[in-house]
């Protein structure tokens, strides 16, 4: 099978004839067919692949794949109102300028003496995501946001030695998932009923369902539906006295103005940073963390990797490297708990150039002026014919829920109206909260000015007429 002379494509590494030659001599192999012999005939491909002719000019290369991008549709060509877990922010040029530089771009893995620069990147990250949720120890960034509750959740229930996991009905329902799937063989989930009057958990039913067996409940705040949880230490004070951890989801472009989860008494606190200068991408720009108080009981239990400061050799040197490496599935291998995944190191570098930038004030202003957009865009909504937002009279960041059901039209149909117009629509949450009937869930962040808002409730208004 294989030609010693023939097309020797420009792209791919070792494919002239001669290279390919000297390295398949230096490990005694004939044929590079023979390095597959230890799979069995019935799994091989017979014969060649159906591939298209190989595109030799660099010029027609970029051609192709530009005209294949082109069939996307992206947030830059429509207005986007859409959230439900990855959200369209402003993304600062400089963010983009640090993450592309090379040295972080390319450095997928290093170690204590290869990746000073990367190792006090990520250092950097997990101070300034701390003091943002009101925590000491914060992990390396994780695959995304769900990969994080998952593990902070079997993390709480080793800690308490307890297989009891509650979660509020309120929870988007492919967090739901992932955690269900994950969880598992070690646990066992329970449901917190949602209060109608607030959409937010009802403490009563919380109460009830804290038994012994429970060793962690979850939540999220804001909620998946963009409520604010104003009861964190009542909450906090129901679960610590049933010996349970408090383990809390957050958006942490919201912890300007809302309070952080360390100060109403969680034990663990979960987030994704893709708000944080991470643009919107196609199954990417999503990445977790997990973050706890600086105590052995919890430091001990965290699979992912993380990152330290230590003395140097001299006293005004110090350093930057991984830590404590023996809790981590790197050293324990198959006897470890959980698993140390694929990390999102470039996001989180991205995360705390963003952070360095806007600071305490600039979250603060950033927080309020998304609250002020959601305000405004709700109101007007709720006045639309057919429309209806439930709970405007509750505190809500970012996200609120749409009701139609009033309009005798499905959200799919509305949506389609609404992208005709340019308009990427709230996601349809019929199927997912079947509970709520024909609503969606609307994203506002600072991205939307007062003349895309505008637009936005004439098209509704002309979706629903």
């Amino acid at each position: 099978m294989e030609k010693e002379a023939g097309f020797i494509h420009p792209y791919v590494p070792n494919a002239a004839p001669e290279q390919r030659r000297k390295i398949l001599d230096a490990i005694g192999v004939k044929n590079p067919v023979d390095l597959y012999s230890s799979v069995p005939e019935e799994l091989r491909v017979s014969g060649l692949l159906n591939l298209p002719e190989p595109l030799e000019s660099e010029h027609n290369l970029r051609d192709h794949v530009e005209k294949l991008i082109a069939k996307n549709q992206s947030t830059k060509e429509y207005l986007n109102f859409c959230g439900a877990g990855c959200w369209q922010h402003s993304v600062p040029a400089i963010c983009d300028e640090i993450t592309g530089r090379g040295e972080f771009l390319t450095a997928y893995a290093g170690g204590t003496y290869s990746d000073h620069g990367k190792n006090q990147a990520i250092f950097e990250f997990q101070s300034l995501i701390g003091e943002l949720v009101g925590m000491d120890v914060v992990s390396t960034p994780t695959y995304d946001m769900g990969a994080a509750v998952n593990s902070a959740l079997l993390m709480a229930c080793r800690i308490t030695k307890r297989r009891g996991i509650l979660l509020p009905k309120s929870i988007g329902s492919d967090r739901i998932s992932q955690i269900t799937g994950f969880t598992k063989p070690v646990s066992d989930i329970e449901f917190i009923d949602t209060h109608p009057d607030t959409g937010l958990m009802d403490l009563d039913h919380l109460k009830n369902k804290l038994t012994k067996n429970i060793g962690a409940v979850y939540f999220e705040n804001p909620s998946f539906f963009g409520l604010i949880e104003s009861r964190g230490e009542e909450i906090s004070e129901l679960i610590h006295a049933a010996g349970a951890l408090m383990v809390v989801g957050v958006d942490p472009i919201s912890l300007g103005v809302l309070a952080s989860p360390g100060d109403y008494g969680a034990d663990l606190v979960c987030g994704d940073i893709q708000p944080l200068g991470i643009h919107m991408y196609a199954g990417g720009g999503c990445a977790g963390f997990i973050a706890s108080r600086d105590e052995e009981r919890f430091v001990a239990e965290f699979p992912m990797i993380m990152v330290s400061i230590a003395p140097g050799a001299t006293n005004d040197d110090f350093g930057f490297a991984w830590s404590t490496m023996q809790r981590t599935s790197y050293d324990k291998r198959h006897e470890s708990e959980d698993y140390a995944g694929t990390t999102q190191w470039l996001w989180g570098i991205g995360a705390a150039v963003y952070l360095s930038l806007m600071g305490p004030v600039g979250m603060d202003e950033l927080g309020r002026g998304i609250m002020q957009r959601a305000r405004y865009a709700a109101e007007q909504i709720n006045q639309l014919e057919g429309a209806s937002v439930p709970y405007l009279e509750k505190p809500f960041f970012k996200e609120f829920i749409v009701d139609f059901s009033e309009s005798n039209k499905r959200v799919s149909e509305i949506n389609e109206m609404l992208f005709e117009r340019g308009i990427f629509a709230g996601k349809d949450l019929s199927s997912d909260c079947p509970w709520i009937s024909q609503s969606a869930l609307y994203c506002i962040t600072e991205v939307h000015g007062k003349s895309e808002i505008d637009f936005l409730i004439r098209c509704l208004k002309e979706s629903l007429s």
